[in-house]
């Protein structure tokens, strides 16, 4: 049997001392650039991996981000969140991290697993999910200064106070924008927004983008927006409404795939539609859709919580990336 590689192997490979290899596995920020390459590539060569349950003990961290697995959601962009999870593993993993998944009814429940997380030393951080108006997750783990980052921006929090919370959010704004500027530019005016009740967080900025691109245009919009919950049925039912009372769409923008389901359903097959978040039924069904660079998410929330090239949870983690999605045109 071959004998593990220890990292008095790896000194030994890259000709450096057992405290240079463990500064490049623990600071590597400290060592210089030429050096942390040789120990790097000695690692990679001999494949060494780190004593996990031995590094918890020395360093009293876990290497362990905490997350919140979400129940199951109705709706067919439910799997947005899935890939971004599976995304968010690979992406610790790279960085000698493991991701622990906790279920949670509540924000305030949510806040109670939380505390019980950082009581036992289980988690060194944590990602937050799904974030509404004045979250008060944020607020919970800004004020004690807790390590985490948001999977969402920090609505409801003054925008001059935006740079004190760490978050990643992907520009719905701009993804619709896109897919209405591509109908506009092509002569297509009557361009309608099939969106959420709600005018907040995402929901607002997803329409914003629509309405930027029209009244840019000098195009009218006034009858050409309807709001559904995020449902196929009464999604369709609010296209075959607007149809019946006379309105006319030459082409639909939607803020889920949902949505752009459940219009595609009512519209004749003429009147193009495009969704959001490309999801496998959007792509079974050939339906356009603004695709979220999820993978590129993940890898900047871990860049957050441990910076570009660290192997521990920074003790106040900053800044924020705002991602810029694509529409996959079908």
């Amino acid at each position: 049997m071959q004998r593990t590689p220890t990292v008095v192997d790896v000194a030994t490979a890259a000709q450096v001392s057992r405290q240079t290899v463990s500064n490049v596995l623990n600071s590597p920020d400290i060592v210089r650039p030429a050096t942390r390459e040789r120990v790097e590539r000695a690692i990679a060569e001999l494949g060494y991996r780190p004593n996990a349950a031995a590094r918890r003990l020395r360093t009293q961290r876990s290497s362990t981000l905490g997350i919140r697995l979400d129940h199951e959601q109705n709706g067919i962009s439910g799997v947005v969140l899935d890939r971004f999870l599976h995304a968010l593993v690979e992406a610790a993993d790279a960085r000698r991290f493991r991701v622990l998944l906790f279920t949670a009814d509540s924000p305030e429940d949510e806040i109670a697993q939380i505390e019980a997380l950082i009581e036992g030393a289980d988690a060194d951080g944590f990602v937050i999910t799904a974030t509404a108006e004045n979250d008060p997750r944020l607020s919970w783990l800004h004020d004690r200064n807790v390590p985490f980052v948001s999977f969402g921006r920090p609505w409801g929090v003054p925008l001059d106070a935006w740079d004190s919370y760490p978050w990643v959010d992907i520009d719905g704004r701009a993804g619709v924008r896109g897919a209405t500027q591509h109908f506009l530019a092509a002569g297509t005016q009557r361009v309608g927004y099939l969106g959420w009740p709600t005018r907040f967080g995402q929901d607002d900025e997803r329409r914003q983008g629509w309405v930027e691109a029209m009244d840019a245009a000098g195009t009218p919009h006034d009858d050409l927006e309807l709001a559904v919950e995020d449902d196929v049925d009464a999604a369709a039912a609010a296209v075959r409404t607007a149809l019946s009372a006379g309105v006319t769409f030459e082409a639909v923008v939607c803020a889920s795939d949902t949505l752009a389901l459940g219009a595609r359903m009512a519209l004749p097959a003429a009147v193009p539609v495009v969704g959001y978040d490309d999801t496998p039924v959007a792509g079974a069904l050939g339906i356009p859709s603004v695709a979220q660079p999820l993978v590129e998410a993940a890898r900047a929330v871990v860049d957050v919580l441990l910076g570009s090239t660290g192997h521990a949870v920074l003790p106040a983690p900053a800044g924020h990336h705002l991602l810029e999605p694509s529409v996959v045109w079908r």
